[in-house]
């Protein structure tokens, strides 16, 4: 049995006394596609800001290959090749598409001190740039500002500038949403390529999409887990079924996972 590349140990924050993660542990696999899905206010984006360092625990660890990790800043968790994608785009609207990814990539190098050399010096960076918008499909849009993308299109320049930082784990957070058909299948499509080399943790309320895609899925009701498994057994889960998914496997009408 493989060792997890990133896991949680009885993680719990609280806000104002609210607990809003209560004891959480969970392993997440290389080259699983791990989605954790529930209702409004379960708790899935504060356990993805845990594991991104975006928040600290208030109790519990967040190991990252066996190492403890717990309270590191954003920052660091990101040079360790753990990245991650937010509900709400996260881009430089006045920068082009070949900038954003570009920034992206020598975020993870840290400072080089070459205060002589110029920035387009660095091929790796460019070449790394390149081939992010180019899994991404907006190759052909590498010059255009990132203001004059579609909304969808600028989520998938979030999702470009994420692969640009080369991480082995992406925590991708509702990377679907305002996205159409066509976006969305050409993301689902990345995501399933990406997978085989890559442990993918993804918050996502497009049911048909996370039950197509995922290897594992961890069912969250107020700040805690309900059920974690198989596709299947989430399916066959008659708790699963009355506390969030209903008898068609379909979040009810107007409710989104956050």
């Amino acid at each position: 049995m493989n060792a997890a590349v990133l896991s949680t140990h009885d993680v719990s924050i609280s806000f104002g006394g609210i607990d809003a993660v209560q004891n959480i542990s969970l392993e997440f696999m290389m080259g699983e596609v791990h989605a954790i899905i529930g209702p409004n206010g379960a708790g899935k984006t504060t356990l993805i800001n845990l594991l991104s360092g975006d928040l600290k625990p208030t109790g519990g660890r967040v190991c990252h290959n066996g190492e403890d990790i717990t309270g590191f800043p954003s920052f660091r968790v990101s040079q360790r090749g753990i990245g991650r994608s937010y509900q709400i785009t996260n881009i430089f609207p006045d920068f082009s598409c070949r900038q954003n990814c570009w920034l992206a990539s020598r975020s993870r190098q840290g400072s080089a001190m070459r205060f002589m050399r110029p920035a387009g010096w660095d091929a790796a960076s460019a070449e790394t740039t390149l081939k992010a918008l180019t899994m991404t499909g907006l190759q052909g849009q590498a010059d255009v500002p990132a203001k004059a993308l579609s909304y969808g299109e600028q989520r998938q320049l979030e999702i470009a500038m994420l692969l640009a930082l080369e991480p082995k784990v992406l925590l991708l957070d509702e990377p679907l949403a305002g996205m159409g058909p066509d976006e969305s299948g050409a993301i689902v499509e990345l995501i399933q390529r990406l997978a085989p080399k890559h442990c993918i943790v993804l918050i996502e309320h497009d049911m048909d999409a996370v039950f197509a895609i995922a290897d594992r899925l961890t069912v969250m009701v107020n700040g805690e887990v309900l059920e974690s498994g198989p596709p299947a057994a989430i399916k066959n889960s008659e708790k699963v079924r009355q506390a969030y998914l209903g008898d068609d496997l379909a979040l009810e009408a107007g409710e989104q996972a956050r």
